[in-house]
């Protein structure tokens, strides 16, 4: 599938006065925690802590995102990597249920690579296989969550979270953004979509032939 040109719109200035306001307030409850939970994967995991990982970003730029690390290196008698639901610890689980895995991409937010909501940054293999509607998602900032987060998370299929996605860039205002928060403490405090049904971690997008109506 060809690669469509990606157009972005403004960063509106609620949105970056937001991000930058909320993090720095909330400095004194995510700072301490960032410290506990790397000394923790260092007891537990050992060196790496962090998890990086090239991801597309606002207008189809790319970045490398930090993350939590929540996997083991462990590999089969040929070198390659067991499967994810193998590598999976129970830290990396707990981490991944409270969320606290993304807590590194508070960063991002400050150099503004990302908000605190827009659609979820994905792998730069995805690019050529967006169709025209899907692509859009790249018209704003990612985010570290997003209305497809608090509609299912990694329980719904692509298509569904890529509709929610475009329909995030098409509707994005501050009180909407601020109902995405509060949501997504919500949905964290209850832990749900954590996982893809059959699946540790959300199994890859190979490709959509439709162009989805938004939702």
């Amino acid at each position: 599938m060809a690669q469509h040109k990606i157009k972005v719109k403004p960063i509106p200035w609620w949105k970056r006065g937001l991000d930058i306001g909320l993090v720095l307030i909330t400095t004194p409850l995510w700072l301490p925690l960032l410290g506990i939970i790397s000394l923790l994967i260092w007891w537990r995991l050992g060196r790496p802590i962090f998890f990086v990982q090239e991801r597309i970003g606002y207008g189809g730029k790319r970045f490398r995102l930090l993350k939590f690390r929540t996997m083991t290196e462990e590999r089969d008698a040929n070198g390659a990597l067991l499967p994810d639901e193998k590598r999976l610890t129970k830290l990396g689980q707990w981490l991944r249920r409270t969320s606290l895995d993304e807590l590194p991409e508070l960063i991002h937010v400050l150099q503004g690579e990302m908000s605190l909501v827009g659609p979820r940054p994905l792998l730069p293999e995805y690019l050529p296989l967006y169709n025209e509607e899907q692509i859009r998602r790249h018209e704003v900032l990612p985010g570290l969550t997003g209305w497809a987060q608090v509609h299912g998370r990694n329980a719904v299929d692509w298509e569904t979270r890529f509709a929610l996605d475009v329909w995030y860039v098409d509707h994005m205002s501050l009180g909407l953004d601020l109902k995405i928060l509060g949501l997504t403490v919500w949905k964290v405090l209850r832990g749900e979509g954590i996982q893809a049904p059959g699946h540790a971690t959300m199994p890859k997008f190979t490709g959509s032939s439709t162009t989805g109506d938004q939702k």
